[in-house]
């Protein structure tokens, strides 16, 4: 059974999040994705991939990690910590996820614990993580919050996040050098477990291609807008499948457009033209 004080506390971030000035939409004008649109899409692509196991472990039902008190490492077999969530999504960026699992993966077998790595020097922090690519900006970004985490907070935990509101998740980590908007979204829906859609290039390229957005449309202004036209029920499920199939078909976001229509009509996307 829930206790009341969790109920309170979720209620009090309800009440924040809503509060919240709502960002305008920059495509007023563009009427799509419809609610309907959306889950006719989510479904296609459930009964086309199935729901990327990869992703799994990020979904509602999962007990949120317990830090250490003193270290801010993980404890049992919880989903990942906030912390842990936001260097691998640092580590992810413009590499395979193959080779940004590996860097993490390295990272973590050198430094245990996350005051291990700001002991290190910067420069085996790189080696450490080279294989995921651009190692020194993702090494100094990684030293540089967890030194300004510890100098803010005392500790090395992101724990505390949990207790905010998106508005006040997104001043924070904003806060961090390199933690882009991009980066904040990720860990908003994956970690935190919070209605956000994030907008990589895949999500970018189909969303173009299907006119959820117009052609010359950037990340920024993408996220604006699915974030308003995408149910809030369908976001986590819509963006972990879009992702997965942008990776896989090269057909929805082809620019022959029509030519490549008539070739195949293998992609369900290409029904939503």
């Amino acid at each position: 059974m829930q206790k009341r004080g969790t109920k309170r506390k979720q209620s009090e971030i309800a009440v924040r999040s809503s509060a919240a000035t709502k960002t305008k939409d920059p495509y007023p004008e563009y009427p799509r994705p419809s609610t309907e649109e959306c889950r006719a899409v989510r479904d296609d692509l459930l009964t086309l991939h199935g729901f990327p196991q990869e992703f799994v472990k990020y979904q509602r039902n999962q007990t949120p990690a317990k830090p250490d008190a003193l270290t801010g490492e993980n404890s049992g077999e919880e989903m990942e910590s906030v912390l842990d969530g936001l260097v691998s999504t640092i580590l992810s960026q413009n590499t395979t996820d193959t080779n940004s699992r590996k860097a993490f993966a390295s990272l973590k077998s050198l430094y245990p614990t996350w005051q291990n790595v700001v002991d290190a020097e910067v420069k085996h922090i790189e080696n450490a993580i080279r294989c995921g690519g651009l190692a020194p900006t993702k090494a100094a970004c990684i030293k540089n919050l967890l030194n300004c985490l510890h100098e803010k907070k005392g500790k090395l935990c992101l724990e505390y996040l949990r207790d905010l509101s998106v508005d006040e998740i997104k001043k924070e980590l904003s806060q961090f050098k390199g933690i882009g908007p991009k980066t904040v979204a990720c860990v908003l829906m994956f970690n935190l477990q919070r209605d956000d859609f994030p907008v990589d290039t895949h999500v970018l390229q189909i969303a173009k291609a299907i006119g959820w957005v117009p052609v010359v449309a950037d990340t920024k202004k993408t996220y604006l807008h699915l974030n308003q036209r995408i149910p809030d029920e369908l976001k986590f499920d819509l963006n972990c499948l879009l992702f997965t199939h942008g990776k896989i078909c090269k057909k929805c976001t082809s620019k022959r457009g029509n030519q490549e229509k008539n070739e195949s009509d293998s992609c369900p996307l290409l029904n939503y033209r």
